[in-house]
C-alpha cells in the first residue's frame, strides 16, 4: 500500500510541475474517471438497464471530465466533445453489428476452469455487455485523437483567421494521418501487453497458430483492436469538420 501512495504521489508531483494546474486537473481526473467505471460496473448488473445506455452515459461523462474539467470549456473541447460523441454512437452501432455475428460474448474454454464454482445465468445479456467493454477500452484513444486535432487547429485558424472551412478541414486531416498510424500502434501494444500472460499460456499448452486465431479471448482481444481503430480513424473526418465549422462560423457571427 505505501509503494501505492509513494508512485501516486511521483506521479501527482511530475504531472503538477509539467503541466502546472491543467496537470494536477488531469490527475484527479483519473480518479473521477475511475469513479464512473465503478458505478458504471454496478448499473451494468441491473437487469432492468440496458447496457447501451449505461455505456453512452458512462461515455459522455468520461469525455466531459476528460475535456470540459481538465481543459475547460472553449470551442476546442466543445468540438472535441460533440466529435466524441457522435463517433461513440456510429461505432457502438458498429459494434454490435460485430459482436452478434462473430458470438464473442460470454468466457472462453481458458477461463471456464476459474469460473466453474459460479453461477453463469445471472440474467445480464452477454452479447450487450460485450459491445459495452470494447466501447469502454477505445473511449479514451477517441477523446485522445479528437483533441489532438482540434487543438491544432484551433491554433491555425488564431494564427490564419482568414483560413476557409476547406482549407481549416484539410489541415485537421493532416494532422490525423500523422497521428493515426501511431494511434493504432498504441492501442495494439497496449491491448497485448496485458494479455502477454496468455499468449506464453498459449505457448506452454502448444496451442497451434490456428487454435490461438480461433480462441474466443484472442478474437475477443483481436476485434478489440480492430475496433478501436475504426474509432481512431472515424474521429479524425469527423473532428476536423465539426472544429472547422464551429471556428468559421464563430468568426462570421462575430463579423
Amino acid at each position: 500500500m505505501n509503494i501505492l501512495f509513494v508512485l501516486a504521489a511521483i506521479l501527482f508531483f511530475l504531472m503538477c510541475i509539467i503541466g502546472g494546474k491543467k496537470g494536477a486537473r488531469s490527475f484527479f481526473a483519473l480518479f473521477l474517471n475511475f469513479g464512473v467505471f465503478l458505478i458504471t460496473i454496478f448499473f451494468m448488473t441491473n437487469t432492468r438497464i440496458d447496457p447501451y445506455i449505461i455505456t453512452l452515459s458512462a461515455c459522455a461523462v468520461i469525455s466531459y471530465i476528460n475535456l470540459f474539467f481538465i481543459n475547460e470549456v472553449n470551442s476546442t473541447t466543445k468540438a472535441a466533445f460533440l466529435s466524441s460523441i457522435i463517433t461513440i454512437v456510429i461505432l457502438l452501432l458498429f459494434i454490435v453489428l460485430v459482436t452478434e455475428n462473430t458470438m464473442i460474448q460470454g468466457f472462453g474454454e481458458e477461463e471456464v476452469e476459474e469460473l466453474s464454482v459460479f453461477s453463469l445465468y445471472i440474467g445480464v445479456d452477454f452479447v450487450k455487455i460485450g459491445a459495452s467493454v470494447i466501447i469502454m477500452s477505445t473511449i479514451g484513444a477517441i477523446i485522445d485523437t479528437a483533441m489532438a486535432i482540434s487543438s491544432p487547429m484551433r491554433e491555425m485558424f488564431l494564427h490564419h483567421p482568414t483560413i476557409n472551412k476547406k482549407e481549416l478541414f484539410t489541415f485537421g486531416i493532416n494532422i490525423g494521418k500523422d497521428i493515426l498510424g501511431t494511434s493504432t500502434n498504441t492501442l495494439f501494444f497496449a491491448f497485448f501487453g496485458g494479455y502477454l500472460a496468455l499468449l506464453i499460456w498459449f505457448k506452454d499448452l502448444s496451442y497451434s497458430f490456428g487454435e490461438i486465431l480461433n480462441s474466443k479471448i484472442f478474437s475477443a482481444e483481436m476485434i478489440t483492436i480492430f475496433c478501436a481503430g475504426t474509432g481512431v480513424a472515424l474521429i479524425i473526418p469527423i473532428t476536423s469538420m465539426i472544429t472547422a465549422y464551429f471556428l468559421v462560423n464563430t468568426r462570421e457571427k462575430v463579423n
